[in-house]
Parts: C-alpha cells; sequence; structure tokens
C-alpha cells in the first residue's frame, strides 16, 4: 500500500473564477505533493475583476463539513482563509482548537484586490481574539497588517510594519509573515516575525500587473510545506519562491487581474531556480 500524502484541512470560500479561494487552495496542495481537503465558508459571485456577492454558510454546515473529515483522516495541517461572519469564526475555532498540535496558518483576508470588503471591525475583533491565539503562523499583507492592528492602540504607528507585528504577536500567534506586495517599493520584500523579532526577511522580483489569488497561493503553500514537515521559517521560504514562480509563470485569461500558474513546473519552458 502506498504511503499517504500529507492532508491539509482548508477553510476557504469558494471562487468561480478558480482565481483564489478554495481553487486556489487545492490547486497549490496538490502542486505541492498534498492531499487537499475542502470545507466551504461561504458562495461568492466573482470573476478576474472583483467580487459581486457573498453568502455565507450556515455555521453549523462549516462545523458539519470539518468534522466529517477530521474524524476519517489524519490531518497534517489547516489552512484558513476568507471566513464569511463572525459566527463561522467561532465555529472554526471551535473546531481547530481540538487539534492544537496540528499547523493552522490563517490568511486574514479583508478584501479583494479590487477592494471589496470582507470583514467588519467586528469580524477583525473576532479573528484576533479566537483565531490569532491558535495560529502557527498568520499572512497579512501589509495593508491587512495595519487594518487589523490600527484600533487597537492610542499610540499606534500605522506607518511601522514592524511595530504591527510586534502587536499582532501580542495576539498570541507564533508568527506573522508580512507581504509587502502593496508597499511602493521596487522589489517585494516579505519580512517574518517571531518573539525574538525579525526571523528571516526575503526579497522578490516585483513583477508589473496585480494578481488574483497570489496570498491564498503564499498560505497554502506555506501550510503544504509544514505537512511536509519542513521547519518553519524553512517552510515560509520554500512557500514563497513556490509563490513567485507561480506569479512569474502567471496568466491572464479574462478581463481582470492575472492568476498564478500553480502548475508551472508541468511546463517544459519553466523550470524552478535551485539553492545554491
Amino acid at each position: 500500500m502506498c504511503q499517504l500524502p500529507p492532508i491539509v484541512l482548508s477553510f476557504a470560500a469558494n471562487d468561480p473564477s478558480g482565481g483564489a479561494g478554495i481553487q486556489a487552495d487545492i490547486l497549490t496542495l496538490s502542486s505541492l505533493g498534498c492531499h487537499p481537503l475542502s470545507v466551504i465558508t461561504a458562495i461568492t459571485i466573482q470573476d478576474t475583476v472583483g467580487v459581486n456577492n457573498v453568502m455565507a454558510l450556515d455555521p453549523k454546515w462549516v462545523t458539519e463539513q470539518a468534522c466529517a473529515v477530521l474524524e476519517d483522516m489524519p490531518v497534517n495541517a489547516f489552512k484558513i482563509g476568507m471566513l464569511g461572519n463572525i459566527k463561522i469564526i467561532t465555529a472554526i475555532a471551535e473546531v481547530v482548537s481540538n487539534y492544537p498540535d496540528i499547523p493552522l496558518v490563517l490568511d486574514p483576508i479583508l478584501a479583494s484586490g479590487r477592494g471589496d470588503e470582507f470583514a467588519s471591525e467586528h469580524m477583525m475583533m473576532a479573528m484576533r481574539d479566537l483565531l490569532f491565539p491558535l495560529a502557527t503562523i498568520i499572512t497579512p499583507n501589509s495593508i491587512e497588517a495595519r487594518r487589523l492592528m490600527q484600533n487597537s492602540r492610542e499610540d499606534f504607528d500605522i506607518t511601522d510594519l514592524s511595530h504591527c507585528a510586534h502587536l499582532l504577536l501580542q495576539t498570541g500567534c507564533k508568527h506573522v509573515l508580512i507581504t509587502g506586495t502593496h508597499e511602493d517599493s521596487p522589489e517585494v520584500v516579505n519580512t517574518l516575525y517571531g518573539a525574538e523579532g525579525i526571523v528571516r526577511s526575503d526579497t522578490w522580483q516585483r513583477f508589473k500587473g496585480s494578481y488574483h489569488g497570489s496570498g491564498c497561493t503564499l498560505a497554502s503553500a506555506i501550510a503544504a510545506t509544514l505537512a511536509h514537515g519542513l521547519p518553519l521559517t524553512e517552510g515560509v521560504y520554500e512557500a514563497q519562491e513556490y509563490t513567485w514562480q507561480s506569479l512569474k509563470a502567471g496568466f491572464r485569461p479574462g478581463m481582470g487581474q492575472y492568476l498564478p500558474d500553480r502548475l508551472f513546473w508541468t511546463h517544459e519552458k519553466h523550470s524552478v531556480r535551485k539553492k545554491d
């Protein structure tokens, strides 16, 4: 009998464009040699341009989806994406809190690339209070990091991402990876923070245009590397490398954003850069 591939359970919304959400997670996890389990939190009406509507599922359905597969299969990592509402946040927190030894990667999605809002102030508070303390790593972009903490302290310096990371770590999460895609810089700088401060900082070539689902890809890739048993610092680098390659090979199938090609390695014209 063949050895089981690492199994990763993703909580995310359905994206009919295939660019982000559960579809992005499934493609990424499969591409990186994992078996993906999918728990749908919401159904969206969206394309590569933006999100037109969101319908959150009944929290009971979210819980029962998760419990069904968790009682049937061993899970090596959790990945959490778009959440839908406070009741779903509470439901997911109750489920994953029963599995404290399983690594949890949380991508705190607050808005679409176009700016469509997904999370209210109350939802952000619920994420901070209920999910962040359970997370092995959270992966906000710079905009999300600032928004998540801007009302938490009167002396908050919104320009200081290190300060954001420090405050996010105080919520109880073990690590914070703040991505620099939205910063005004010639290259993209992603910085991993832990209790000791900056753990690593990686610089990547910035591509022209915008990409739909890059954050989902990165968070899922981190979940995959942790499921494979890599140490977190090494897994974060490998996940960034994979995401960079998928963006480099990205394509524009519609009228909006580019999509990452998460199966870039299947095309002969693309080759993964080898580390020294």
